[in-house]
């Protein structure tokens, strides 16, 4: 999504996760912490996690800006979109982690371990995202977007919490209607299309 946002390409190689394809060489040397996607420099330095690849790309490509322009903007983007990995993002991954079967044996990103997948994590998760929701939807009373009057990386990694919600059947729609009038409006970007 941050790419088709901000109209860059590059060159994609795709993993195929559900056979292990990161566990594999030279893709495991490239990142020990085996998710995607992860970036890798014409000088081979290798830059993880989706955020940080996304901060780097921001920093060739300024315009749009999805981190922000002056100081302000750039720090409450940040904290918005802390807010929405920290209480929205986590426990709609551990729910999910901990609910779907092709989870199984794989509930920590990045690891294939014996750790079982626990119902009541499934339900915490539900309760934490529920929190959220409550604490987002104020936000979006008041906003187009979830850090003010601009799209941000904030929406983004938010698009990705309301669809894993949307999973656990959180009555997005009617419970929280700024919430459901940002994400209908969220869905039907090129971005979400792409």
């Amino acid at each position: 999504m941050f790419l088709v946002e901000k109209d860059i390409e590059l060159p994609v190689v795709e993993l195929n996760v559900r056979d292990d394809d990161q566990f594999k060489e030279p893709f495991t040397s490239m990142n020990p912490f085996h998710c995607v996607p992860f970036l890798e420099l014409d000088d081979g330095t290798v830059i993880a996690e989706s955020i940080s690849v996304c901060r780097y790309l921001e920093e060739l490509n300024p315009e749009p800006s999805l981190f922000g322009r002056t100081p302000e903007e750039r720090a409450i983007i940040d904290m918005w979109n802390r807010r929405v990995e920290l209480d929205g993002f986590l426990p709609a991954l551990h729910a999910t982690r901990n609910d779907i079967p092709l989870f199984a044996g794989r509930v920590v990103p990045g690891t294939r371990t014996d750790l079982p997948q626990l119902p009541a994590m499934v339900e915490r998760g539900k309760e934490m995202l529920d929190i959220f929701l409550g604490r987002l939807e104020p936000q979006l009373a008041d906003n187009e977007f979830i850090a003010g009057p601009n799209v941000s990386i904030a929406d983004i990694t938010c698009f990705f919490v309301i669809n894993m919600a949307n999973r656990f059947e959180m009555g997005i729609e009617t419970r929280y209607p700024n919430i459901h009038r940002w994400f209908t409006a969220f869905s039907a970007r090129p971005s979400a299309e792409a």
